[in-house]
């Protein structure tokens, strides 16, 4: 997965620690003292420049990854921002180094080595506090970002519908995934993948959370994950409705919401009615997750659309807009 290698990110006082005691280990290498805080002065530019770009290097290049998942980054961090930051640590990698190799420069011209070491110490702690918000939030999309799930390139239905329609409870049945199940609205609030074995091969389902009938600027993070994942991963879209309305919203507005989604993806869709131990909806493949009824027919529907080649999803260029 794009994500899961991505190191944890210091704080500013850490990097600084760290990198203090490894230039203090080359100044004592030195017998010479002003030889010796030279060394240090040198040495303590170069460990906060290889940290900063260690950290840079770890995460990944955005532009290249499957446009799932950097649309998942956008969503939940914001690109421009995740950029922003990695830019100022560039900033400060470049620039402690210069000012250490400066400083090294001046400490060897210096009838006082140890007023330089000092004043070195000082600036390369400033410069680095001032990215000190940007090192937090990064580690924060670190810890964010690596427990995203991993979407595999196999066969997969994406389960959309309103909040509280079934969409856990039928994945749960089906596959190895175990959401949380619940009788309010909102309990998935991410992207929960579960797998089952179909033969020799594998297909994934990609439980969403519930997406709600109203423009796309006021939908928020959970429900853009979900528009996400059904156009950008998606081999078939389950759809499931509520007729018995037990859900919280009516039929009217589930209607209008599925209306929405077969305009916006280019894959089968199967729509099913759930609860038929409530409420039967003519026209409409019907199942009941609560009592465990019709979910062998909605699976055998759904397959009855599987490709016969999954198709490859490689990382497009970066798109013109986002979700």
């Amino acid at each position: 997965m794009e994500f899961e290698h991505i190191p944890t990110v210091p704080t500013a006082d850490e990097i600084l620690d760290r990198s203090f005691r490894r230039a203090a280990k080359k100044m004592k290498e030195k017998t010479n003292k002003d030889r010796a805080n030279e060394e240090f002065v040198r040495a303590v530019g170069a460990a906060i420049h290889d940290r900063l770009v260690y950290i840079i290097r770890g995460f990944p290049e955005f532009d290249q990854i499957p446009r799932f998942y950097r649309e998942m980054a956008d969503i939940l961090f914001g690109m421009d921002r995740i950029k922003q930051s990695l830019g100022a640590v560039g900033w400060a990698a470049k620039h402690t180094k210069m000012v250490g190799n400066q400083l090294a420069v001046q400490s060897r011209k210096s009838d006082d080595t140890t007023i330089v070491r000092k004043r070195t110490v000082a600036r390369l702690a400033s410069m680095v506090h001032q990215i000190d918000k940007d090192l937090r939030f990064l580690n924060e999309v670190r810890n964010v970002l690596r427990k995203l799930p991993h979407v595999e390139d196999a066969c997969t239905i994406v389960i959309a519908g309103y909040p509280n329609v079934g969409k856990s409870s039928f994945i749960r049945q089906v596959s190895s995934a175990v959401p949380e199940v619940a009788s309010y609205p909102f309990t998935t609030k991410g992207i929960i993948v579960g797998h089952r074995k179909l033969g020799r091969e594998r297909i994934q389902f990609v439980d969403t959370p519930g997406i709600l009938d109203r423009p796309a600027e006021q939908r928020n993070a959970i429900e853009k994950q979900a528009l996400s994942a059904m156009i950008n991963v998606a081999d078939i879209v389950l759809f499931i409705l509520d007729p018995s309305e037990h859900c919280g919203y009516p039929m009217e507005v589930q209607l209008n919401l599925l209306g929405e989604v077969k305009e916006m993806i280019d894959v089968p869709l199967v729509v099913v009615a759930n609860k038929s131990d409530l409420q039967v909806m003519e026209g409409y493949l019907s199942m009941s997750t609560e009592k465990g009824e019709g979910i062998e027919e909605v699976l055998a529907a759904i397959l009855s659309h599987k490709p016969a080649v999954t198709k490859n999803r490689p990382a497009p260029s970066p798109p013109e807009t986002q979700v």
